[in-house]
Order: C-alpha cells, then sequence, then structure tokens
C-alpha cells in the first residue's frame, strides 16, 4: 500500500471516529435532557373566563396558591359554556370550571373544592353566585356573608358551605 492510500485511508477512519464520536455525543446529550425534563401534569382544574376579568385571574391565583395547576381557557363569550355545563341562569358568575367532572361556577373558595373532590357527593356542582365581596378573588374593603351552592343534575339546589 502506498504512503497516500495509507494517509487516506487513516484520514477516512479519523473522519468516521470524528462523525461516530459526534452522533454519541448528540445522543448523550437529548438523552440527559430528556431525563432531566419534568413530565408534563395535567390541570387539576379547567377554567373558561373572559380575557379581560381581573377578578377571575385572582380567583385563578387563589386556586394556584392552594396548590391546584390550572388550564385557563379564554372565552370571548362564556355563555355557551354555562349553557353545554349545564349552569342554571340563576347561580351563574363570572367564570366557570371543570374538575373531575363537577362544575364550579364563580368564586368556589379551593377548600371548598378539595372538599368536593374527596367526599364526591351526587350533585353537578358547586357555584357561588354573582360576585360577593369578600369571596376569594373579589376581596376587597369589606366582607360579605355568602353561600357556597350545590346544584344537581335535575336543578335541586341546596345550601354547601356558608362563609
Amino acid at each position: 500500500m502506498s504512503k497516500n492510500a495509507k494517509q487516506s485511508s487513516n484520514s477516512k477512519r479519523i473522519s468516521n471516529s470524528l462523525v461516530i464520536g459526534l452522533a454519541l455525543v448528540t445522543l448523550l446529550s437529548v438523552g440527559i435532557l430528556f431525563a432531566y425534563q419534568k413530565p408534563s401534569e395535567a390541570a387539576d382544574i379547567v377554567v373558561y373566563k373572559s380575557p379581560t376579568c381581573g377578578c377571575c385571574k385572582a380567583w385563578i391565583s387563589h386556586l394556584k396558591e392552594n396548590g391546584y395547576t390550572v388550564d385557563v381557557r379564554d372565552q370571548a363569550n362564556v355563555s355557551p359554556i354555562k349553557k353545554e355545563f349545564g349552569v342554571p341562569m340563576n347561580l351563574q358568575s363570572c367564570h366557570t370550571a371543570k374538575v373531575d367532572g363537577y362544575v364550579i361556577e364563580g368564586h368556589v373558595p379551593a377548600d371548598l373544592i378539595t372538599k368536593l373532590r374527596k367526599e364526591k357527593p351526587q350533585i353537578k356542582g358547586l357555584a357561588v353566585p354573582g360576585m360577593p365581596m369578600g369571596s376569594p378573588g373579589m376581596e376587597g374593603p369589606r366582607k360579605d356573608d355568602y353561600d357556597i351552592i350545590a346544584f344537581e343534575e335535575n336543578g335541586k339546589t341546596s345550601v354547601y358551605a356558608s362563609r
């Protein structure tokens, strides 16, 4: 074998080794990135709200402060969602949410959502009608008393809790 042929053969081996080495480093780097990525978590609660609603954003912050992961879905008009989820007209508020198959309407406190999820009563959902001052997301200069209403598929309602 001539000297030029040996050099060419050695060059090809070095070139092939470099390509293989770079491929291994790339694969290793990608593997490390995947190994340390936090798996995405499914949201605990999905909230449908107007994109400009400040009290809705405050209620979402209240949920997050209480350990909930929240999927926020801004809607130009939340009325169709309320209708689809069967929220009675007299119980409606500014935002609507779904958690574990239950409907949450308005400024329901996070601890009561947790209680609902734990106890699993045979109801459609919970509602805080209107926007009472002092409810989560409606903090202000005063705190009004308000009821958290349980509602059923058939329209029957009852007081779930009072604050």
